[in-house]
Parts: structure tokens; C-alpha cells; sequence
């Protein structure tokens, strides 16, 4: 049967998870891109590590558990690009790697932790998404939805210009904070389907290969959009028949999809520089003879 892979249970949930990923992802992603800050998912999967390891250590919901120490981890973040000046970088290297070996530590400490437990989170697995991840994951894919959508004006104008939204009256350290918060929110909602490490490109390569032929802020969202379900459904049936890492498989489609595109605009382009050629040309012939500048004028 062509849909068995809806029989089980797990696949059941994995999928849901995989849809939500699929919206979220590049949802906030697309912010990130805007404001250059394209591997800010990576550094807070690294942290997200640490609240992975706690919960095993607590024996509290993994989820949750990561959820609190990225928010938290994107908050010193933000902190960090205000005020960090020339030590930023460093204190930025600190947090992030101190995130992953923290993790690794609480982990092993932990009665009920492994290192399988352990691969699980960094790159995804689908047999662990459990019915209470899947609540986890719907409740705090909703808050990234209504954050991305509802405020996309405010944070599109943030992301473009700091300077400009702050003299219209936006609150700008406010919305520079709930993008860091909502990114890190969304890396927790990933890690299960597509792992802490790799989550980072599923927020960055949709973005990218919709930027490849959109023109337009919302039409590169929708397309975005479109393309991160695509590969996480895509992957994660293809991770199911063929034993695979579903969260390399997600991303190494992301990949295809913007070669894919990238080379479906190239023609494009020259298509569109020679319609406005032409268009130009049409232009110069259509002004009466009249308004055309004489030959023997002189300069």
C-alpha cells in the first residue's frame, strides 16, 4: 500500500511534528535572514543541549526542559549583541560550546540518559517523538505562528532597519527580543524531527531558495513556507522506507530544492533583462518624433 507508512502510531506523530516544523522554521527563519543572523539557530541548539540534558537529569519532559534554557540562552544572546562590543564573539563561542558540553555532561550524569538519547536529539529520530513532544510541539508551534504572522509588519520593519523602525516608535529592543525568544522556541520544536544541529539550515535554506525567484517579503514567506513542509514531509516518509537520518535527509532536500530553484531563475532573470530591453526599446520608438533630441544639438 502506497500510504502504510500512516499505520504506525510513531509515523502518525512524526508527521504532525514534521508538518509543524515544515510552517515554523522557515516562518522565523526568514526574519533571521533579514537580519543577517543566519546561524543564531545553531548557536541555540547548542544551548538547547543543556536544557536536553537537564530534563533527562530531573526526569522532566526533554522538550520543555530545552524550551526554558534556549529561551534563556537567546535572551544572553540578544544581551550580548547589545552590549558585547568587541568581546562579543567570544562570550558568543562560550555560551554556545559550554551549551553542547553541559548537555553531553548532564546527560551521562542522568539515570535514564544515553548516548543514543543523545543522537536522538542532535540529528533527529523518529521513532522518539512521543504523544506528549507532540503537544509540546503543537503548543509551542502556535505561539511561533501567531508571533511570525501576527506581527510580521513590526518585525519585518525591525529586521530591515533598526534606525528607521526605531524612529517611527517601534519598540525595537522588545521585538529584537521576541525574534531571538521565538527562534529559540522553534529550534525546540525541530530538534525532534530535524536534531539541535541541523535545524539551523531548515531555518535558512527554505528562505534562501524562495528568495531565488519571490520578488516580494510575502510571497518569499508563503513560498518559504511551502518548501520547509515539502522536504519535512518528504524526508520523513523517505526516512521511514529507507532507514535514514530524517533530519539529514530534510535538509539535504532543502539543498536540492535551491539548486533546483536557483536554476530554474537563472533563465528567468535573462528572460525578464531582456523583456525590460525590449520594453525600453519600445519605449524610445513610441516618443514622437517631435520630442526626440536632435542629432545636431549642441552640448
Amino acid at each position: 500500500m502506497m500510504l502504510e507508512f500512516l499505520n504506525p502510531p510513531f509515523m502518525q506523530r512524526a508527521l504532525i511534528a514534521a508538518v509543524l516544523v515544515g510552517i515554523t522554521a522557515p516562518a522565523i527563519g526568514i526574519y533571521l535572514v533579514q537580519r543577517r543572523q543566519a546561524l543564531m539557530g545553531d548557536g541555540i541548539g547548542h544551548v538547547a543541549m543543556t536544557g536536553v540534558g537537564l530534563g533527562f537529569l530531573l526526569s522532566t519532559n526533554p522538550v520543555w526542559m530545552a524550551t526554558l534554557v534556549a529561551v534563556a540562552g537567546s535572551v544572553v544572546m540578544e544581551l550580548i549583541r547589545w552590549y558585547g562590543r568587541t568581546r562579543g564573539d567570544i562570550a558568543l563561542a562560550m555560551l554556545f560550546y559550554g551549551g553542547m558540553a553541559g548537555g553531553v555532561m548532564l546527560i551521562n550524569l542522568s539515570d535514564t540518559g544515553s548516548n543514543a538519547n543523545l543522537t536522538s536529539f542532535l540529528f533527529g529520530s523518529l521513532s522518539t517523538v512521543s504523544e506528549e513532544d507532540v503537544t509540546a510541539i503543537v503548543v509551542l508551534a502556535a505561539f511561533v505562528v501567531l508571533v511570525t504572522v501576527g506581527l510580521r509588519r513590526q518585525l519585518f520593519a525591525v529586521s530591515q532597519d533598526e534606525e528607521f523602525a526605531r524612529v517611527t516608535g517601534l519598540p525595537v529592543r522588545v521585538l529584537n527580543l521576541l525574534v531571538a525568544v521565538t527562534a529559540a522556541v522553534t529550534v525546540t520544536v525541530a530538534m525532534r524531527v530535524v536534531g539541535l544541529l541541523l535545524v539551523s539550515a531548515l531555518m535558512v535554506v527554505p528562505v534562501a531558495a524562495a528568495q531565488q525567484i519571490a520578488k516580494s517579503f510575502k510571497v518569499t514567506f508563503v513560498l518559504a513556507v511551502v518548501i520547509g513542509t515539502a522536504v519535512t514531509l518528504a524526508g520523513t516518509v523517505t526516512s521511514y522506507y529507507q532507514d535514514v537520518p530524517p533530519g539529514a535527509t530534510i535538509v539535504l532536500l532543502a539543498i536540492a530544492a535551491f539548486i533546483v530553484l536557483t536554476a530554474l531563475a537563472t533563465p528567468l532573470a535573462r528572460r525578464r533583462a531582456r523583456g525590460g530591453t525590449n520594453e525600453a526599446d519600445r519605449c524610445t520608438l513610441e516618443v514622437p518624433a517631435a520630442r526626440r533630441p536632435k542629432d545636431d544639438v549642441q552640448v
